[in-house]
């Protein structure tokens, strides 16, 4: 624990280390006293102090980590994604409309999904779905009139009676036939019942997307019909007399696409194929672009897997241009475009606040050697005049010397030639010649592999009190990277660089990339630790799959969350706190439920009374003890 620093150091560059302006889409700012603040567009004042919010939050005995979603800028992405669409359909005066479909599988969280169909409800936003129990919920909420219910997965006779309950409460409901043999179903369905709901149809195109979901698209992907099986569908359909309930065409080429050039050419081969099954006679009414449309993680507006070298406007006018230039040319009507851009919609709308617990020094402080003790094997005075002699022309060859001294102790220690004093002597020695080799390195014009591999090494680690595995699972299993920023003291210089390891006891259970402007940073910039103070963290953009792909690792649950607002005054208003697990809820989903916990630890300690090896009261106590942990918070207090 060090104290704070007091050089003179502003927001604007702290703006500049962590890239605010370039990835936080003008929602994010840095107030004067350094905390990180929230401010959804076209709301006064200076947005939501992130800081305060935690710190209220916690006396009212919500403890971090706590997620914290604001619903307004849900309204916002929605807002962003259907104007884009409007000016595009005006600019080129498209004969059509566009409708937006949230894919729920995005995010299940049902406050979050109501916040969209209530700031999309104009614009008439659907859900998309790929599962039975996903349309179960669709059904029960409240949605625009016109707006579609699309079911897309794997489809069986109960997954299809689901959809027609739809279709029989008066919803647009249109079923995505994704498999060859998925006709089957519905023609049993339509036999059993006397009407299927609306039909679409998924094709497999040439056109692959770019990315870490690169291979969910093309000819090899899982869904989607090849050319050879859409005109044998085609064929069967129209013997079938379903030819009027066919009303889309549907395709995807993977999330998060961060090239352009990759969703123009995706869109002008569908809308090709929709101009000539409308020739086949099939009516089709809507192209569904899919997914793909990415969200600007590390703000570098390029190609990476953690960009996009595209805005939302451009996306949109690349949509709606290429589908009217291929019907122009097909003289073929246009279609109304649908778009499922779950990611985009939701990914800015959450922030994961996290508490700092203490941190692993990636060096050990120098040993300092009294005057008196000459009784040091020959091995630590090597490395000592090794240190004394280290610089700028000689740290390469100095380093390799430290090396095999160092392999000389380990050799000799395992001999018992030197004791855990002189080998801890000759740790620190080795770490500090690596941290100054480390630092001359970066005078020369190329730094070496091994010198970059080794300042990885030296990196401190903070232990924050979260979950990888529960809160960004995508960057355990993805390596998505997540903007990471302190929450407050951004008016101070941060002067150390530090990776982020969870509180499980996974080694995977880290953060080691970080985004940046130019490359991928190996080691954020944080704040020295300030004793009896606490530090917080933010893990932002994460509101698209990580509440639904979270797992509980270690029995690690859901984090407290909370919805925060500002109102038309300027004013933060926090609501709906939702308590995380406690951990009987995480232990019940394993089988250990309270139920048969607590009598079997009773009766444990109950035998311990009986043979006199405790108290009752000991074993009363301790029973109180175990129940009111089953209640405490999974995460650390």
């Amino acid at each position: 624990m060090t104290k704070r620093t007091t050089d003179r150091f502003t927001v604007e560059e702290a703006t500049e280390i962590y890239g605010l302006d370039n990835w936080g889409n003008h929602y994010l700012n840095i107030d004067p006293e350094g905390h990180l603040r929230v401010k959804p567009h076209n709301t006064p004042g200076r947005g939501a102090d992130l800081l305060k919010i935690v710190q209220d939050l916690e006396k009212r005995g919500v403890s971090t980590p706590v997620l914290l979603r604001f619903p307004q800028l849900l309204d916002g992405q929605v807002q962003e994604l259907c104007g884009a669409f409007q000016r595009a359909i005006k600019e080129f005066k498209y004969q059509g409309i566009y409708r937006p479909v949230f894919p729920i599988k995005v995010n299940h969280t049902r406050r979050v999904v109501e916040g969209l169909l209530e700031a999309g409800w104009d614009h008439g936003l659907g859900i998309e779905c790929g599962s039975r129990p996903e349309i179960l919920a669709a059904l029960a909420l409240e949605t625009p009139p016109e707006s579609l219910l699309i079911c897309n997965g794997y489809k069986d006779q109960a997954y299809l009676s689901t959809a027609l309950i739809g279709t029989q409460m008066g919803r647009n409901v249109v079923v995505v036939l994704e498999k060859p043999f998925e006709l089957d179903t519905v023609l049993a369905l339509k036999e059993a019942n006397g009407d299927v709901p609306l039909l679409g149809i998924r094709v497999k195109l040439q056109s692959k997307g770019s990315g870490l979901w690169e291979k969910s698209g093309g000819v090899t992907s899982k869904f989607g019909l090849s050319t050879r099986q859409l005109l044998d569908t085609v064929h069967r359909i129209r013997e079938a007399g379903l030819v009027d309930k066919v009303a889309l065409l549907h395709f995807h080429i993977g999330s998060q696409v961060t090239e352009i050039r990759k969703i123009k050419n995706a869109v002008r081969e569908a809308a090709r194929v929709y101009a000539k099954l409308n020739k086949l006679g099939l009516k089709v009414r809507y192209i569904d672009v899919g997914g793909g449309l990415g969200i600007d993680y590390d703000g570098s507006k390029t190609s990476s897997d953690a960009s996009v070298n595209y805005g939302v406007e451009e996306y949109a006018n690349d949509v709606v241009y290429s589908i009217q230039e291929v019907c122009n040319e097909e003289h073929v009507p246009t279609p109304t475009i649908v778009s499922e851009s779950g990611r985009a919609l939701t990914a800015y709308h959450s922030v994961l606040i996290a508490d700092v617990r203490g941190v692993i020094k990636g060096t050990s402080p120098l040993w300092e050697r009294q005057e008196e003790d000459d009784e040091v094997p020959q091995v630590v005075r090597d490395l000592e005049d090794v240190l004394r002699g280290i610089s700028v022309k000689n740290y390469r060859e100095n380093y390799h010397d430290a090396q095999e001294y160092r392999d000389q102790m380990l050799s000799m220690f395992n001999l018992g030639l030197i004791d855990l004093e002189d080998r801890a002597r000759v740790e620190a020695l080795y770490w500090e010649i690596a941290q100054r080799a480390v630092r001359f390195s970066h005078t020369a014009k190329f730094q070496a592999d091994e010198f970059q591999e080794l300042e990885g090494r030296l990196y401190d680690k903070y232990i924050c009190n979260f979950s990888v595995f529960q809160s960004i699972p995508d960057n355990w299993a993805l390596d998505q990277l997540f903007p990471i920023i302190p929450i407050h003291r951004l008016n101070e210089r941060p002067t150390e660089r530090a990776t982020l390891a969870d509180i499980t006891c996974d080694s995977d259970g880290e953060v080691d990339k970080f985004v940046d402007l130019k490359d991928i940073k190996e080691a954020l910039e944080v704040h020295s630790l300030v004793e009896n103070e606490k530090y917080y963290l933010g893990f932002l953009l994460i509101g698209a799959y990580q509440d639904t792909m979270g797992d509980v690792h270690n029995l690690f649950g859901r984090v407290h969350e909370a919805e925060v607002l500002v109102d038309p005054e300027g004013t933060t208003v926090v609501r709906n706190v939702r308590k995380g697990d406690k951990a009987q809820n995480s232990l019940s989903l394993f089988g250990f439920t309270e139920q048969k916990l607590v009598p079997d630890v009773e009766h444990m300690l109950q035998e311990r009374v009986d043979n006199g090896l405790m108290s009752a009261e000991k074993a009363a106590y301790l029973l109180d003890e175990y129940r009111e942990s089953l209640q405490s918070y999974t995460y650390l207090k």
